[in-house]
């Protein structure tokens, strides 16, 4: 069971992944700006971060950015609404690990996460 940080700033999209993923994973945070996520990785040290990419403060891109630079072993899987496609080619340079689009169905949220922490 890995350890999850979930970073979103809306609160029915974490209710959301949380449900999805509290059967299988460990949840360990959740978050609603990049700021948060940050520091939040650093005391968690999680498996798995599900990051937003678009949030207040901080974006998920420098987010991702910043855990990458800071944990290059950091697996982060960006959740992007359909459209978004130039900010994900930006969160992929960042070194994000996967991406799952909103609106989440458990099927593709389960095999994202497959595909970036096997089990």
């Amino acid at each position: 069971m890995s350890d999850v940080l979930i970073a979103d700033d809306s609160e029915f999209m974490r209710n959301l992944l949380r449900e999805i993923l509290e059967e299988d994973h460990n949840i360990v945070g959740e978050v609603e700006n990049g700021v948060e996520a940050v520091e939040t990785y650093k005391e968690a040290e999680p498996d798995l971060v599900m990051m937003d990419i678009v949030m207040p403060i901080r974006d998920g891109i420098e987010a991702t950015d910043e855990i990458k630079t800071s944990n290059p072993e950091a697996n982060v899987i960006m959740c992007t609404s359909v459209g978004q496609e130039e900010k994900m080619k930006e969160a992929v340079k960042a070194g994000a690990d996967g991406y799952i689009t909103k609106p989440f169905q458990k099927p593709s949220v389960m095999e994202a996460i497959e595909d970036v922490v096997p089990s």
